[in-house]
């Protein structure tokens, strides 16, 4: 039996997003699609009201998944799409219906001005401790997003998927966050841009001093170390045309800004299965708040 993949669905823009990236998703992996609604207990005081009372407050959550699930009937036909309501408190009942899910998706809001999206402390906590892949979408996205320009200059469903990003560190490689971008590439026929960004040993600051420049020799090394990490991967997805990009500088800045012509983001995520606490990591929390494009988060030990 197909696995799932599960929308949180709260009826906003950035979760409407979500649904319609992962119903996308769906028809690439021919998998079904879940829309899970979180209710909140109703407080006492409103479950009183006699306009705002618990079988109101039940009616209009009921009735945000079901009309958007029939949208996505509509627009995406080859694609099962079911609706689950749930109480509780939304971080626990994500994380909850994660475990045997596929994939997890769920929406991101823009901040006003340059800085970035948010990712609320529902996502954070989710983000934090899922251990399945968690997709976030911002409001807005697009399928033609995800395309490349036609010769009109217009991104288009009808043209191929623009690349593919993965982040990548040459010191802590994973197979689970690899095979996870190589099989995303594979899926759209997209290229797939591994990027991954050093900075200079202290050591280099002593051979500076004694005339010695190193960089290039160690610029050099970090090339030809994601080379090699990546040399199993290329002979197993033959067919995934891979694009190395190793920079000197902070690799979340790379990878931001590879982000603006890409489909699809992704960053691992350490496991720590401590039951306290946020631990997503500075390059995937940097990127999660300021990639344009949707990024996966994918967890490993």
């Amino acid at each position: 039996m197909a696995r799932t993949i599960i929308v949180g669905l709260d009826g906003s823009l950035e979760s409407r997003a979500a649904a319609e990236w992962a119903a996308r998703e769906a028809a690439l992996r021919q998998q079904p699609v879940k829309l899970l609604n979180v209710r909140p207990p109703v407080p006492e005081p409103m479950a009183q009201a006699p306009l705002l009372g618990a079988e109101t407050h039940r009616h209009w959550s009921e009735r945000i998944p079901r009309e958007a699930a029939e949208g996505l009937r509509l627009r995406h036909p080859g694609v099962e799409v079911t609706t689950e309501q749930r109480a509780g408190t939304a971080a626990e009942v994500l994380l909850e219906a994660a475990r045997d899910a596929e994939l997890l998706v769920l929406g991101s809001r823009a901040l006003s001005g340059p800085a970035g999206f948010l990712i609320g402390s529902v996502g954070q906590s989710v983000v934090a401790h899922a251990e399945v892949p968690v997709i976030l979408v911002r409001a807005g996205e697009q399928a033609a997003d995800e395309h490349v320009k036609d010769p009109a200059g217009i991104p288009s469903a009808a043209t191929g998927f623009r690349p593919v990003v993965l982040g990548l560190d040459t010191d802590s490689t994973d197979d689970t966050v690899i095979t996870f971008a190589f099989e995303e590439a594979g899926r759209r026929g997209a290229a797939l841009t591994v990027v991954t960004g050093w900075n200079l040993p202290l050591s280099y600051g002593y051979s500076l001093a004694a005339g010695v420049d190193l960089r290039e020799d160690f610029a050099r090394e970090q090339a030809a170390a994601l080379t090699e990490a990546l040399l199993p991967w290329r002979e197993k997805y033959p067919d995934v045309k891979v694009t190395e990009v190793s920079r000197f500088g902070s690799p979340a800045n790379h990878l931001i800004d590879a982000a603006c012509d890409a489909s699809l983001v992704v960053v691992g995520r350490r496991v720590r299965r401590s039951p306290f606490g946020v631990h997503i990591g500075a390059v995937a929390h940097a990127v999660m708040h300021h990639a344009t494009t949707p990024v996966a988060v994918v967890a490993h030990d």
